[in-house]
C-alpha cells in the first residue's frame, strides 16, 4: 500500500492546454464511406494475433478480453521511453480520401497516419475506461500508393488497447483487406432486469458484428451503448413502458427486436443517503498501517458522517470482492471488535460503507457475469459486517455498462437505503463522456454523493474551459462546477481533500480553503477569480483522505471542516 493515497502519477500537466485542441480534432465529424468503398487494413481486428503489424519494443500482443469485437483485440503497453506503437503499411490508391478510425479503451490512445504525400494527420484521446471510437480523414498525394497507420499510447501511461481499426476508401488494391461489415441481424433474448422509480434496466444477446446498440422507448431513440446492457433513466413512477432494441455498425442499424414491457415501481422515500444529514461530511479509514495513526472505527471523530472503510480485497474471481481485517497491522483489532464498534457509529446516526478500489485496486467489471458477481460479493460482504453500502474508488477506469448493471444490482439487494458514493479523480470527471462521470449519471436515482478527489492532479479545465491549478479556491469551485452543471444534483457533490500535507503527493489545502470553496458555491461568498453562475445550497460537502492522516495531524481537518460542513444553510 502506498505510503499516502495509492496515488498515481496519471497527471500530464504539461499537456492541459494542449486538451481542448486535440480533443476537438479527436472527435471531429466526418462523412459516411461511399457504397464502393472498403476497409483497406488486413487484420483490422487482430483476429489473427499480431499478423500485418509491428509494434515497437515488443510492447504489443493480443487479447481475447476486452474485445470490442470478435474474439481479440490489440494490447499495447508504454514502458521507459517507448510509447507502444505499432503500425501496418496500407495500400491506398493516389488522389483519394480515406476515412481513418478505430475503437480504442484504456489508457491515452493516439490513432495516426503517415506518408499520405497530404497531410499527415492524428486524433487521440486520454484515458477511456469504455470502448470510444476514434476517427478521422486523410487524402492522399498524385503518386502516393501506400501509408502507414499507427496507435500508440503515451510514455509512463498504462496499457491501451484497439480494435476494428479501419481506413475505408477506395480500393488500393492490397488485397486481403477485410470485408465491408454488412446490417447485423436485430437484436435476440431482449429482457427487463430491474426496475426503480424512476428507470429500467434492459439485458439482451449479443449480435454478431454489431458495434453498438440503440435503445427505443416507445419507438423513441433513447440511448445507444456499446455492452449488452443499458439502464433508461427520467422515467415516471409506477408507469408502463415499452422498449425495443437495434444493432449497429458501419454498414447500419438493424431492424428493432421483439418488445418488452417494463413497469415502473411506485415512489420510494428518495434513500439515497437514507437519514444523513443534508450536509455530510465523508472520510476514509485504513484498514492498514502506512504512517499514519492507527485507529479503530471508535476513534473516528463524530464529524464524520460516512465512514467509507478502506478496502475491499479482490478476489479471484472476476469482478467479486471480500474483506479481510487487518488484525496484524491494526495492533490486534479483531473482527468482532470491528463489527461492534461499526454497530455503535450506526446507532450514533453515522454510516459506515466498504470502499472498492483504490490506486492498487484490481477490480474489473467488464462483463454481466462479472457485475453479477461484484453484485452478489458486495453485498455479502455488507451482511457480514453491516455495512450501509458501497464507495466506488477505482482508479484504474470502469465500464460504466457494467458497473452501472452492478449497481443496480446491488441496490436491489440492498434496498433504497443503501449509500452510494464514488471518489473519482479529477479526470474522470472532466466530461459527461467519461466512463466515471457516465455511470454517475447512470445510477442518479441510488446515488448518495460523488466525492472527486482534488488532488494528485497538476492542473485542469474548469467549467469554464479555462486552467486551473490544484491548491486554489478556484481549482475547487471550477471543477465543482463540471458536476454541478453537467447533471449530478448538489446534494451528490462533494469536495475530496487530504487530511494533511502528507497525505498525497499533491493538492493539499489548508481547510480555510475548503471552507472558502464551500462558501462560494453554496452562498456566492469567498470566491476566488472564479464566480459560479449561481449558488447551489444544498451542496453535500467534503470528503477527506484519511480519517488516519487527519489524527496523526491532530484532528484539525475535521475539527475546522466539519463544523463548517454542519452549518452550511
Amino acid at each position: 500500500m502506498d505510503p499516502v493515497r495509492r496515488r498515481h502519477g496519471r497527471r500530464l500537466g504539461s499537456l492541459t492546454g494542449a486538451v481542448t485542441a486535440a480533443l476537438a480534432l479527436a472527435f471531429t465529424a466526418v462523412g459516411p464511406a461511399s457504397a464502393a468503398d472498403v476497409n483497406n487494413a488486413k487484420n483490422a481486428g487482430f483476429e489473427s494475433g499480431l499478423s500485418n503489424w509491428t509494434c515497437s519494443a515488443n510492447s504489443g500482443t493480443t487479447v481475447a478480453s476486452p474485445a470490442h469485437a470478435g474474439s481479440a483485440a490489440l494490447k499495447a503497453t508504454p514502458a521507459g521511453q517507448d510509447n507502444a506503437r505499432c503500425a501496418q503499411s496500407v495500400a491506398v490508391k493516389p488522389n483519394s480520401t480515406y476515412t481513418l478510425s478505430a475503437w480504442v479503451q484504456g489508457g491515452y490512445s493516439y490513432l495516426g497516419v503517415t506518408g499520405t504525400g497530404t497531410t499527415d494527420v492524428s486524433t487521440w484521446t486520454p484515458d477511456s475506461a469504455s470502448w470510444k471510437q476514434l476517427k478521422t480523414t486523410f487524402s492522399t498525394g498524385s503518386s502516393t500508393t501506400s501509408v502507414t497507420v499507427y496507435t500508440h499510447g503515451w510514455y509512463g501511461q498504462s496499457a491501451y488497447y484497439v480494435d476494428d481499426l479501419s481506413v475505408f476508401g477506395p480500393d488500393g488494391g492490397g488485397g486481403n483487406g477485410d470485408p465491408d461489415p454488412t446490417v447485423p441481424s436485430a437484436p435476440a433474448g431482449l429482457k427487463v432486469s430491474g426496475t426503480t422509480p424512476n428507470s429500467a434496466s434492459l439485458t439482451w444477446n449479443t449480435v454478431s458484428g454489431a458495434t453498438g446498440y440503440t435503445i427505443y422507448r416507445d419507438g423513441t431513440r433513447v440511448t445507444a451503448v456499446t455492452g449488452t446492457s443499458a439502464t433508461v433513466t427520467g422515467l415516471a413512477a409506477s408507469t408502463s413502458y415499452s422498449f425495443q432494441v437495434t444493432a449497429t455498425n458501419a454498414a447500419g442499424e438493424s431492424a428493432k427486436s421483439a418488445a418488452v414491457t417494463a413497469r415502473t415501481t411506485a415512489p420510494d422515500d428518495g434513500g439515497n443517503g437514507g437519514d444523513l444529514p443534508k450536509h455530510a461530511v465523508t472520510g476514509y479509514w485504513q484498514n492498514f498501517n502506512n504512517g499514519a495513526t492507527v485507529q479503530k472505527i471508535s476513534d473516528v471523530p463524530s464529524a464524520y458522517d460516512i465512514i467509507a472503510v478502506a478496502f475491499a480485497d479482490a478476489t479471484t474471481t472476476p469482478g467479486a470482492v471480500t474483506f479481510n481485517l487487518d488484525s496484524a497491522g491494526l495492533g490486534g483489532y479483531t473482527v468482532d471488535q470491528f463489527k461492534a464498534d461499526v454497530r455503535a457509529k450506526q446507532a450514533a446516526g453515522k454510516k459506515v460503507i466498504i470502499s472498492v478500489g483504490g490506486e492498487k485496486g484490481t477490480v474489473s467489471v467488464n462483463s454481466s457475469a462479472s457485475a453479477t458477481n461484484f453484485a452478489n460479493s458486495v453485498y455479502s460482504v455488507m451482511q457480514e459486517y453491516g455495512f450501509d453500502g458501497v464507495d466506488i474508488d477505482l482508479e484504474n477506469g470502469l465500464n460504466p455498462t457494467y458497473m452501472t448493471q452492478a449497481l443496480r444490482a446491488l441496490s436491489a439487494k440492498a434496498g433504497p437505503d443503501m449509500i452510494l458514493t464514488m471518489a473519482p479523480q479529477t479526470i474522470d470527471m472532466q466530461s459527461t463522456q467519461g466512463g466515471y462521470f457516465q455511470t454517475a449519471l447512470n445510477v442518479k436515482d441510488i446515488l448518495t454523493v460523488v466525492n472527486m478527489q482534488y488532488y494528485n492532479s497538476g492542473t485542469m479545465l474548469g467549467c469554464d474551459g479555462k486552467v486551473y491549478a490544484q491548491g486554489t479556491v478556484d481549482f475547487l469551485t471550477a471543477l465543482a462546477c463540471i458536476q454541478l452543471e453537467g447533471g449530478l444534483a448538489p446534494s451528490q457533490v462533494g469536495l475530496g481533500l487530504p487530511a494533511s500535507t502528507r497525505a498525497a503527493g499533491g493538492g493539499y489545502v489548508s481547510p480555510s480553503v475548503v471552507n472558502a470553496a464551500l462558501d462560494c458555491l453554496t452562498k456566492a461568498t469567498d470566491c476566488g477569480s472564479f464566480k459560479p453562475s449561481r449558488t447551489y445550497p444544498d451542496l453535500r460537502g467534503a470528503m477527506t483522505w484519511s480519517t488516519n492522516w487527519d489524527a496523526t495531524a491532530g484532528n484539525g481537518w475535521s475539527s475546522a471542516v466539519g463544523a463548517h460542513v454542519h452549518a452550511l444553510p
